[in-house]
């Protein structure tokens, strides 16, 4: 059983920055691959961002530049953090496994942009 808690969200400008963690406890490894995935009222889920074993990452290109996730593996924690955020990045982020080998997802973090 794995658990996923996700903290960060929050109201931000345009622009802003800000920082997610996503924290796992559990049958997990921390070197286990994680993603960040991301969904607005409407659309389906999106997965912006990966890290793998050994720490190589991915974006979407929606994100690509301008966000950046990175990992504590001694905390067994990953972090996706924000740069230049624009309105279109409104929506409630989650952390999991890559897909096709989902756990329980958590409660997600709300990330608001607006001015």
């Amino acid at each position: 059983q794995v658990q996923l808690v996700e903290s960060g969200g929050g109201l931000v400008q345009p622009g802003g920055p800000l920082r997610l963690s996503c924290a796992a406890s559990g049958s997990i490894l921390s070197t286990n691959a994680r993603g960040w995935y991301r969904q607005a009222p409407g659309k389906r889920r999106e997965l912006v961002a990966i890290i793998i074993r050994g720490g190589s990452t991915n974006y979407a290109d929606s994100v690509k530049g301008r966000f950046t996730i990175s990992r504590d593996n001694a905390n067994n924690t990953v972090y996706l953090k924000r740069n230049s955020q624009k309105p279109e990045d409104t929506a409630v982020y989650c952390c999991n496994s890559l897909p096709g080998s989902w756990w329980s997802w958590g409660q997600g973090t709300q990330v608001t942009v607006s001015s």
